[in-house]
């Protein structure tokens, strides 16, 4: 799988979800919502017209975390759609 990665506990780290390729010409982001489990900490998030990073710190080692990135698009009626990473949080 392309969209895993490792996370030292002890870092802050950004993630980017980039949707350009998906969206059709014109379409833009309007909302996005990061979803994360219990054990990491979404510290901060920025959104584009085409992309969404999110910067995420904590987690346990030996533990994997599913993060769902859900967004909402300017297209009339909107689209509606997600994205997942897989963090697995290792010392690094």
């Amino acid at each position: 799988m392309t969209n895993v990665f490792e996370k030292d506990p002890n870092a802050v780290l950004d993630y980017q979800w980039g949707w350009a390729e998906w969206l059709a010409s014109g379409e833009t982001i309007t909302a996005a919502v990061i979803t994360v489990p219990d054990g990491i900490t979404l510290d901060s998030q920025v959104d584009t017209d085409t992309s969404v990073t999110a910067w995420f710190s904590g987690g346990t080692v030996g533990n994997g975390y599913k993060v769902v990135c859900h967004i909402t698009t300017s297209n009339d009626p909107p689209r509606i759609d997600d994205r997942s990473i897989y963090l697995i949080c290792r010392e690094r």
